[in-house]
């Protein structure tokens, strides 16, 4: 089953990405580094409900 997740900025909170995630999978939220257009550079993005 794939559901919607968001990703957000751990520095500024800001939610920046949206995904497609399998839950069977990957039942543990998903941590990435990725670049945010707020902090002008690449932070980690967590999962968000």
């Amino acid at each position: 089953m794939r559901v919607k997740i968001t990703l957000e900025c751990t520095d500024c909170k800001q939610r920046n990405y949206n995904l497609m995630k399998d839950k069977k999978a990957h039942p543990e939220r998903m941590e990435t580094k990725k670049y945010c257009k707020f902090c002008r550079k690449h932070t980690t993005h967590k999962e968000t409900k």
